[in-house]
């Protein structure tokens, strides 16, 4: 890597292509940047000093037969800033009649004069018919680089404006990599760059070249691009972990797991271990296709299929709808965003493309739903028991993946064959306890009780319906701050017991609306009852079956508490069998 600082002619030396990927995102300027722009090129041609424009940096490319010029780049950052550049000269040549000018700087010095920046294929079209215009005219089009061109051409008869004084103070940080220097972590370590480049984008410019528009129209863009709708699906972040992860990303590297995991593929060790971590995540992707020998094609058409999968079916949406009580990909999306599972995402995502019955009696879909019942049984128990998650990318990828698990029956074996490990499925009794004394962070306790709400609940003869998960918030039926109204213990074990016990979830549901702050500490009979237009727990718990016919209790303690978590055991041991 090579950072210096660099005027306009030595980015644009004559003899070098800057060729920015086929498949980047379109030029994105607008009105209040071209305004800036024109303003502090103004500023320049008064003062006559020095002006620091950001970022350039370029990554050498190799070059082919085919190739006119020795040099060519590719344009890692500066897309925007070097296409309003190009555009902002052509016009101002143009006004001062100064063509020739414009020609020796931002052409090559050959034969053919091919325009130096060579652009990508939302905005080529648009772009070259701007830089081989002879003389200012209003142009006709849709897209950001016909706005830019008209703006300038309107606006710049209005400024003071000195060719040479601009040429020679506009300076740029510019970066020069050879071909093997990692562009995205560059790019990542600058702050100043703006929005970074995404997975999707790195791995479409590094499957698709300027001779591959027609696999990018028919394998890339049906799937990615297709409109609005399908972008802003794509684009959507969910919490995974401690991070907000784009669904894009979470497919990427879902799909990944799959493949390394491959029976057919025989991925080194150290290798997974650089794989399965998500930083890096363009880096793994072309080192496993080049050290694996993967066939781009080939691995272009399983992404078709499995994005097709996972935009169909791996929906944040299904936590804002009732959830079914029958066992299903909406139940597992629940467990997945709902209750932040999304390590499940490579595994199930595999369960949705390669289910396969070993009784022909069964079909494709009841069997990947037992596949979805065991996965839930076995993750809510873990989760009432509060047992550690931290082993899940391996086992639900290397293993379960691994050793082709694609059916009810061969997934039950192998969790029956992990009793006395990290990874085993909780006993009844652990359940029990679990309910008993568990205290579990909140997002996981509604998740609990809606998700056992939505198997007991009768909806035959329901008035309220179910609503979907974020509908709901957590409520403590003996608040935290009981203290204020409610009776006074006499010992220090007996408030440490009460404080202890409140935390658990048998003193906690699931109700349709926060209740107020006066109302959430108030003691038990204005709590259930409300007071005045301030609705308590009888309005906003009602017809929530977890409840049961604790609502009409006189009051709420200690005892009733442990109560309310053996009535949720039992009901949860009957749902979520072992």
């Amino acid at each position: 890597m090579n950072a210096s600082k660099k005027l306009v002619s030595d980015v644009f030396n004559g003899g070098r292509i800057l060729e920015i990927p086929f498949f980047q995102r379109a030029y994105v300027w607008d009105d209040a940047q071209w305004e800036r722009l024109l303003d502090d090129m103004e500023l320049i041609s008064k003062s006559n000093k020095p002006y620091f424009l950001g970022s350039v940096i370029l990554k050498q490319k190799p070059t082919t037969t085919s190739e006119t010029v020795g040099d060519v780049r590719s344009v890692v950052d500066g897309q925007q800033r070097l296409t309003t550049l190009s555009i902002f000269f052509k016009v101002l040549c143009l006004h001062t009649g100064d063509a020739f000018k414009f020609d020796g700087r931002f052409r090559i010095l050959n034969k053919e004069k091919d325009i130096a920046l060579r652009h990508n294929h939302h905005d080529i079209d648009s772009f070259n018919k701007v830089l081989d215009l002879n003389e200012l005219i209003e142009l006709n089009g849709n897209g950001k680089i016909i706005e830019c061109y008209n703006y300038f051409r309107k606006h710049i008869s209005k400024r003071s404006l000195d060719y040479d004084r601009i040429m020679n103070n506009i300076m740029f940080v510019g970066i020069d990599l050879d071909e093997k220097e990692d562009e995205q972590q560059i790019f990542d370590t600058i702050n100043s760059l703006g929005v970074r480049l995404t997975v999707a984008e790195l791995l479409k410019n590094f499957f698709f070249g300027r001779e591959d528009v027609e696999d990018y129209e028919t394998n890339w863009k049906p799937i990615f691009e297709k409109d609005d709708e399908t972008v802003d699906f794509w684009e959507y972040e969910v919490l995974a972990g401690r991070q907000k992860r784009q669904n894009i990303e979470l497919f990427f590297y879902a799909f990944l797991q799959i493949k390394i995991n491959a029976p057919n593929i025989k991925v080194k060790t150290e290798d997974k271990l650089v794989y399965t971590k998500f930083d890096g995540l363009f880096e793994s992707y072309k080192s496993f296709i080049e050290n694996y020998n993967i066939d781009k094609k080939e691995i272009i058409q399983e992404i078709k299929e499995y994005a097709t999968l996972y935009y169909d079916d791996i929906l944040y949406s299904d936590i804002e709808e009732e959830l079914p009580e029958e066992a299903g990909i909406e139940r597992i999306n629940t467990l997945i965003f709902g209750l932040e599972n999304t390590t499940l995402i490579p595994y199930v995502l595999y369960v949705l493309k390669n289910t396969a019955p070993t009784d022909d009696n069964v079909e494709i879909d009841e069997e990947r739903n037992k596949i979805f019942e065991i996965l839930e049984s076995y993750i809510m128990r873990r989760i009432i028991c509060r047992a550690s998650n931290k082993n899940y990318n391996q086992l639900f990828t290397d293993r379960f993946i691994g050793r082709n698990i694609k059916t009810s029956k061969d997934l039950k074996a192998y969790l029956d064959s992990l009793e006395g490990q990290v990874n085993y499925m909780p006993s009844h009794k652990e359940v029990s306890d679990g309910f008993q004394n568990s205290k579990i962070i909140n997002r996981q306790t509604r998740g609990i009780l809606y998700m056992l709400e939505s198997k007991i609940r009768d909806r035959s003869s329901q008035s309220t319906a179910l609503l979907g998960l974020t509908s709901y918030s957590l409520e403590h039926l003996m608040p935290k701050k009981w203290e204020n109204n409610w009776e006074k213990l006499d010992t220090e074990e007996a408030k440490i017991n009460r404080n202890r016990k409140l935390l658990t979830l048998g003193n906690l549901a699931i109700i349709t609306s926060s209740l107020n702050s006066s109302i959430r500490d108030a003691n038990w009979e204005t709590k259930l009852n409300g007071r005045g237009e301030r609705g308590g727990l009888k309005r906003f718990a009602r017809g929530i079956e977890t409840m049961g016919d604790f609502l009409e209790r006189s009051e709420w303690n200690e005892e009733i508490i442990e109560e309310r978590a053996r009535f949720l055991a039992h009901n949860a041991i009957k749902v979520w069998k072992n």
